[in-house]
């Protein structure tokens, strides 16, 4: 991809980049092990794996015990006991409201491109009120493929009128660069997000790693 591109159109990951739902995963995780007669885990322990998914998170929660099939019973589990408290501590991280404001004046369209399942993502933004605004929400089941693979990125692109050479992705997980990278936008990391202790944003090859949302907006005053 040129350096010489401008961002025309920024796309966003939604938990760990726009929203923090670690409290409500957390909570909804420690609910199912009670259920199930286990011991509640820290919550910097959940929070650091939110942006997984919810595989991870019982695999987090069993230690990697379970097979393929009670992994994915308790997932299902999972995601029911936390449908039911998708809002209840869940706020936008610190300058998003400000940033979002930012693009919107200045004429930048955005969207929100997301691993989590579209029954889970349209409430949530909903109640973020971001869906009268986002230019375009994909979800983890609005495509046969999700991220890494760059197809959704590429889609909401298109959606936003945006040339994907034109757009950026930013992201807290190695998957969201990966995909933005093969979707040939430029990608940033939001380091504020849920960054694992052996993780190195800085190694996985973004055009810039942000330690707040409103770093952004410095950025894109550059590249925009």
């Amino acid at each position: 991809m040129s350096n010489a591109s401008q961002v025309r159109g920024v796309l966003f990951d939604l938990d760990g980049t726009l929203a923090d739902t670690a409290p409500d995963m957390s909570d909804s995780l420690n609910e199912l092990l009670v259920r199930h007669g286990r011991k509640k885990l820290e919550y910097q322990k959940i929070r650091k794996h939110t942006s997984r998914g919810g595989i991870a998170l019982i695999e987090l929660g069993y230690n990697g015990t379970l097979d393929a099939h009670k992994t994915l019973q308790l997932r299902d589990e999972f995601l029911q006991i936390y449908a039911d408290r998708l809002y209840h501590k869940t706020r936008l991280f610190p300058g998003v409201l400000t940033l979002l404001d930012h693009l919107d004046e200045a004429g930048l369209p955005w969207g929100i491109v997301t691993n989590k399942p579209g029954w889970l993502t349209e409430p949530l933004v909903e109640k973020l009120e971001l869906t009268p605004r986002a230019g375009c929400t994909i979800s983890g089941d609005s495509m046969p493929q999700r991220k890494p693979r760059p197809e959704p990125l590429s889609r909401a692109a298109d959606l936003l009128g945006v040339a994907p050479v034109e757009c950026l992705y930013m992201g807290d997980d190695p998957r969201d660069i990966q995909a933005g990278k093969a979707a040939k936008m430029r990608t940033a990391v939001a380091a504020y997000g849920y960054i694992q202790d052996h993780q190195d944003p800085y190694a996985w090859g973004a055009d810039v790693v942000l330690d707040n949302a409103l770093a952004l907006m410095d950025w894109l005053a550059v590249h925009s």
